[in-house]
């Protein structure tokens, strides 16, 4: 039987021991931080339950136009809605804690062996993990999965104090409403705090170093959430790179480079991620970092040592939880000689989840304008779909990508309020690389918003 000890706990790790174990291995998987990693108590379970609340609270706010009014007790119109952040946060970290409770019986049911400490290689085949009492324990392993994952980037002129000044990861023990909030970082993480923050009520200033909100993604996609952002009240500032950050008492300040200043009763630091690979003897075992500190594999995971694989945000192959969850699948069917298909990115289908949010897959239009592959471009705004007036959508857009000649589609954008369910249509089209003409044939509810997909794919027809 194979030993497999696998050091980290998120969804490269977790998902890739279910695997192992399914596969007759004996496996062991060595985690400090708590079962699901990041992804699930710090990072993507929390954010995305802290956007459930913004969303409603974004229905909620455009209610009247779909003849909703809310009344007080004595039968005035109601005003004002407020969000109670102590409860927010709390039912945040409820959740956070009932997912990792899930994964960690699954994980006991699938005969894992779970190890609370930190584990570090010594050599390709040896793992030594340092327990909560200080003691030490070591495993032998025929292969090992290194999926120890990312923690947010700070800088010595912007410390977080976990009270004003606060990473992504920090911001679920605030108990009262920022009175203001100033995000520096228009990424993905920053774009989709600073829009769950400004559907809760509060006033955010977004400080983007880049000329727009989200420089990485589709700038269609960018321009209508910064017009939404904007409209909806947000301050962004564009070009505007930050200095510093310093806290005065309840006032925090961010300094610019240029020399203005913002200030705000708190800040949210969404400065990108460094890889969690320091002292875990990765190198003296012969597996190979590049410049950033991220381990180099290729696209069946292996790293530079024999019999080391790595996994999630720690490659910064694309940090998604969905990629580090099939890398750590890939890994261990690799290793243990089952099926295995590469990694392929072309595949991978992402979201942003800002209002409106943001879904993508396959090619994108900065590849194909850049001539690294021909395509033929239809974009559908939404303002034209029937479900969309219903429910008072305008902003958005469908937006389809396919080969000349053969039809076949190769990627997509969809621009709209739960863009990442209406992107699967679209996911499974280049996946299964099935021609416009196919896609389009589908049937498709009426009314819906996934008539616009149909509708795209429709006019990509004898393209």
């Amino acid at each position: 039987m194979n030993n497999v000890v696998i050091i980290g706990g998120g969804p490269g790790g977790y998902e890739s021991a279910l695997v192992a174990a399914q596969l007759g291995a004996r496996v062991t998987v060595v985690d400090t931080d708590g079962v699901g990693g990041s992804a699930v108590l710090t990072d993507c379970v929390p954010s995305k339950t802290l956007i459930a609340t913004a969303e409603l609270m974004t229905e909620v706010s455009g209610a009247a136009e779909l003849g909703v009014s809310f009344q007080d007790h004595e039968g005035d119109a109601a005003t004002t809605i407020r969000v109670d952040l102590e409860r927010v946060n709390a039912r945040v970290k409820q959740l956070a804690t009932d997912q990792s409770a899930d994964i960690g019986r699954r994980l006991d049911k699938e005969a894992v062996t779970l190890v609370r400490g930190r584990g570090r290689l010594d050599g390709p085949n040896r793992v030594v993990a340092t327990l909560e009492d200080g003691t030490e324990q070591v495993l032998e392993a025929d292969a090992v999965l290194v999926a120890t994952g990312a923690s947010p980037r700070t800088l010595p002129s912007a410390e977080p104090d976990g009270e004003r000044i606060l990473t992504w990861e920090q911001v679920y023990d605030l108990t009262e409403v920022p009175t203001s909030l100033v995000v520096v970082g228009s990424g993905v993480t920053g774009a989709e705090f600073a829009s769950a923050y400004l559907a809760l009520g509060i006033d955010v200033t977004l400080v983007s170093s880049r000329d727009r909100v989200l420089p990485g993604e589709d700038a269609d996609a960018s321009a209508v959430l910064e017009e939404v952002l904007k409209r909806r009240g947000m301050n962004v500032l564009s070009k505007s790179r930050m200095e510093s950050v310093t806290r005065d008492g309840d006032v925090v300040t961010v300094t610019l480079t240029d020399g203005r200043t913002v200030q705000g009763s708190h800040c949210i630091l969404a400065l990108g991620s460094v890889p969690n690979t320091a002292d875990l003897g990765l190198q003296e075992a012969g597996v190979t970092l590049d410049e950033g500190g991220f381990v180099s594999v290729d696209r069946v995971s292996r790293t530079s040592a024999r019999g080391v694989y790595a996994a999630g945000d720690c490659t910064g192959v694309l940090m998604l939880a969905s990629v580090a969850a099939m890398q750590g699948r890939i890994a261990m069917w690799h290793f243990l000689g089952d099926t295995v298909h590469p990694l392929d990115l072309k595949k991978v289908s992402s979201n942003v989840f800002t209002a409106p949010e943001i879904a993508t897959v396959g090619w994108s239009q900065q590849a194909i304008d850049r001539g690294e592959i021909q395509a033929v471009v239809v974009m559908l705004p939404l303002s034209g779909n029937p479900r969309a007036k219903m429910q008072g959508v305008r902003d958005g857009f469908v937006k389809l990508f396919c080969r000349p000649g053969t039809g076949i589609v190769v990627g997509g954008v969809v621009v709209a309020p739960r863009a990442s369910e209406l992107i699967h249509p679209v996911s499974i089209a280049v996946a299964e690389s099935l021609t416009a003409d196919q896609l389009a044939q589908a049937f498709t509810v009426y009314p819906s918003m996934s008539g616009s997909v149909a509708e795209a794919a429709r006019r990509l027809h004898r393209v």
